[in-house]
């Protein structure tokens, strides 16, 4: 089997899935990862001849609907490799917006809060970025908190791992310059118009919340930012694109000023940022 023709089974299986361009990225990602190559690379390799291990196993897994981030083993995100599985939330690329954001007010040595950490993505990031900081990343799931803990090792940065209730008291932690999160915020109403490769495998707790109460965990985590936020801190959010208006408000209903709410990539809002 050549790579060209590893890519075009791998497209044939998942593109009735996902669209022909998220197929070939699908289909290149998985060949790069199994070969070593790099996407650059492919270009000059299509015609050469490959053994992917479980090939086979991996088509049929990819036909099902499974995340390619969880038929490998890993995902990218901020130019960094993470390890990821089944009942850890895969990172998304508009959260590497958020670590941007944050990457870019925070300052050497600050003390930076990273709330429902999951694989540990947004808190090693930073912690690459922001030389010194000390960072502590929690979360209330021990699986992800393994998956993360494998994650810091590997990457080898200063962050503490923690097991903590976002929708309770976290005051025990400290105090803090910055706190940042990407918690749950999916309606779970919209569960019925989301892809099956979302809704099948990766982990509701991560992803979705009740419509009545869309800003439980915002609420809870601005709560505790009262209490834990120095003078001056930052809170960073990662949001609901329909609910920047309804953060807003309850943000400065908790006495947060300066809040702003960031556009991404895409044109929608989807970060606040709060100073305490």
């Amino acid at each position: 089997m050549t790579v060209r023709e590893a890519i075009q089974i791998v497209e044939r299986a998942v593109g009735p899935l996902y669209g022909a361009p998220e197929a070939t990225a699908i289909a290149r990602q998985v060949v790069c990862r199994s070969c070593g190559y790099s996407f650059s690379q492919l270009v000059v390799h299509y015609d050469d001849s490959v053994e992917i291990a479980d090939f086979n196993t991996i088509v049929e897994q990819l036909s099902a609907a499974r995340p390619v981030q969880y038929v490998l083993g890993k995902a990218e995100f901020c130019d960094l490799d993470f390890t990821v599985r089944e009942g850890v939330l895969i990172p998304r690329p508009e959260t590497e917006e958020l670590v941007e954001l944050v990457a870019g007010v925070a300052t050497k040595g600050m003390r930076i809060l990273d709330v429902g950490t999951g694989s540990g993505a947004i808190a090693v990031a930073i912690a690459k970025r922001v030389a010194g900081a000390d960072v502590v990343a929690v979360d209330i799931s021990d699986a992800a908190l393994e998956v993360a803990a494998e994650n810091v090792a590997h990457h080898g940065v200063n962050v503490t791992l923690v097991k903590a209730d976002a929708l309770g008291d976290m005051s025990h932690l400290g105090e803090f310059d910055i706190i940042v999160s990407n918690p749950p915020y999916i309606p779970q109403s919209d569960i019925t118009s989301m892809h099956a490769n979302v809704v099948d495998y990766e982990p509701h707790t991560a992803l979705f919340v009740a419509d009545n109460d869309p800003l439980i965990f915002y609420r809870s985590i601005a709560q505790n930012g009262l209490k834990m936020l120095q003078s001056d801190g930052g809170l960073f959010f990662e949001i609901y694109e329909h609910f920047a208006g309804q953060m807003v408000q309850m943000l400065e209903g908790l006495g947060y000023r300066d809040t702003v709410v960031v556009k991404d990539v895409f044109g929608k809002e989807r970060m606040v940022w709060s100073r305490r």
